[in-house]
């Protein structure tokens, strides 16, 4: 015999508002808040992804239409070999890759200004589970880094989150910088703390 039972339905009310996207708005995340409060989880939220011959025009145009600064690159059998963020695509990469390819910069790939998956460092999301936000900020400020890739890793590595420095600012309300101003975490901690 079943123990599934039918749910109850009615009618949907005049007037009825769609419920607000959170975006981790302001107040609710502190520098004593959970690191994984403010780590974009690709468990619930599905990554951004690029192929390594993708035009670099083509994939600043993606991150612009998905509102984010970072994508991951993959290959064929959709493993990361490499990320690519804004800062790579606006910068001096696609010029320096054009003019030693002696290519026009519209003819510059993805593979050709991203980080190579050797050249990547990893966060441990075990360690992440145990971590504060005021943690992870100065993280990020010291490697002097916008993103931060979270592993997690059962035998078979996967990349489990995103830290994004701008993210962060929004769930904290404030504009972070990724390095120089703050240098200690009772700086950091000042920086975040509500006013």
């Amino acid at each position: 015999m079943s123990t599934h039972r039918l749910l109850h339905h009615s009618p949907l009310p005049a007037g009825t508002a769609i419920v607000e996207v959170d975006h981790g708005r302001p107040g609710g995340v502190t520098a004593d808040s959970p690191a994984t409060d403010v780590m974009t989880d690709l468990r619930r939220t599905p990554a951004f992804t690029v192929e390594p011959d993708t035009p670099a025009t083509q994939a600043l145009q993606k991150m612009m239409h998905a509102g984010v600064r970072l994508l991951l690159v993959t290959d064929a059998a959709g493993k990361v070999i490499g990320l690519i963020t804004a800062r790579d695509l606006m910068g001096e990469k696609p010029v320096r890759a054009a003019a030693d390819s002696h290519v026009h910069r519209d003819a510059v790939t993805v593979a050709q200004c991203m980080v190579p998956q050797q050249h990547i460092e990893v966060l441990d999301y075990g360690e992440v589970l145990r971590s504060t936000v005021a943690e992870v900020v100065l993280t990020l400020r010291h490697s002097g880094r916008q993103h931060a890739l979270v592993l997690e890793s059962d035998g078979h590595p996967r990349v489990r989150g995103i830290f994004s420095v701008v993210r962060i600012g929004r769930h904290l309300g404030i504009e972070l910088p990724s390095s120089g101003a703050a240098q200690s975490f009772a700086e950091i901690e000042r920086l975040i703390a509500p006013n």
